[in-house]
């Protein structure tokens, strides 16, 4: 007996064919779908676990610093759900980061929440983890310089007052904590170039915030703050902001926010730009072959 032919309006719509990228992507994704149900001798295979991030914060006696720095780190974490990440302090407040690579096995990320390569990161970071032995850890570079620390601070800035379209006799000084390491001198001048680079050629002055005002520097040091305020708007500049690579509110943060002469701009804390930054340095230490190489920063943005 004859099978009834359907009727045309019954019958399956026919398929365009797929072509070679979408034929490969369905073969991917069926394979995808049948291995992931595959058991080895019963045992479904795991994933070799996600290195910790180990976020480093200088620490501070000011109360406002640690609910800044930990709403950075809940940025992050929403970032990239999973994540494991944790905070250290290299003083003043808990955790320490002695304590917190106590409590971890495995493998950690240090990504210091600094600005520069100054003694903390050269010198306390590695030491920390030679007291860590059941740690294998690897320290990734500092949060400066880079572009996404430019727009951290130029979004701060924004956020305190500064013209959008500044006129052409505005400048800002970039404060930062200073330190005996030239490189962390050298550091935020990048950075200071960087933002002036995104502020459309402005000046930018690079000064610390330590520095005593009016005092001798060595070669390359950077000058305090209010004797940068001094030096621009002895050449004209007015107004001068004054902006700051510092994660959260400190003696630092305040004394640079006190010789600003008009805007100030707050601590980066949990600005978007920073948290991304924060994931851009950890994803360069598990990319680079042999750990992070902190000379390089011109390694591209890992997207978050």
């Amino acid at each position: 007996m004859t099978a009834p032919i359907p009727h045309p309006a019954s019958r399956p719509a026919p398929t365009a064919p797929l072509g070679t990228g979408d034929l490969a992507a369905e073969i991917t994704a069926q394979l995808s779908r049948r291995l992931h149900g595959v058991r080895l001798h019963g045992l479904r295979p795991s994933r070799p676990p996600v290195p910790t991030l180990v976020a480093v914060a200088h620490g501070s006696r000011d109360p406002r610093a640690l609910p800044a720095v930990r709403a950075l780190l809940a940025r992050v974490r929403a970032l990239r759900p999973g994540l494991p990440v944790r905070l250290g302090h290299i003083e003043l407040n808990r955790p320490l980061l002695t304590d917190t690579l106590a409590e971890l096995r495995g493998e950690a990320v240090l990504v210091p929440l600094l600005f520069g390569r100054g003694y903390h990161v050269t010198r306390d970071l590695p030491a920390a983890l030679a007291d860590a032995p059941r740690l294998t850890g690897r320290i990734a570079t500092p949060l400066g310089p880079h572009p996404l620390l430019a727009e951290a601070l130029h979004g701060r800035l924004l956020e305190a007052g500064f013209p959008p379209e500044p006129g052409p006799r505005t400048a800002v000084v970039l404060a930062a904590a200073g330190s005996r390491s030239p490189r962390s001198a050298r550091d935020t001048a990048r950075t200071a170039r960087l933002l002036s680079a995104r502020l459309g050629g402005l000046p930018v002055r690079p000064a610390a915030a330590h520095a005593a005002p009016s005092a001798g520097t060595a070669p390359g040091a950077l000058p305090a703050v209010a004797d940068a305020v001094r030096e621009l708007t002895a050449n004209g500049h007015a107004p001068v902001a004054v902006a700051g690579c510092f994660t959260a509110p400190g003696r630092f943060a305040t004394h640079a926010a006190e010789a600003a002469p008009g805007i100030a701009a707050a601590p980066l804390a949990d600005h978007p730009a920073l948290a991304r930054l924060v994931l851009h340095r950890y994803d360069q230490v598990l990319l680079a072959p042999t750990g992070c190489d902190d000379e390089s920063t011109g390694a591209a943005t890992v997207a978050v």
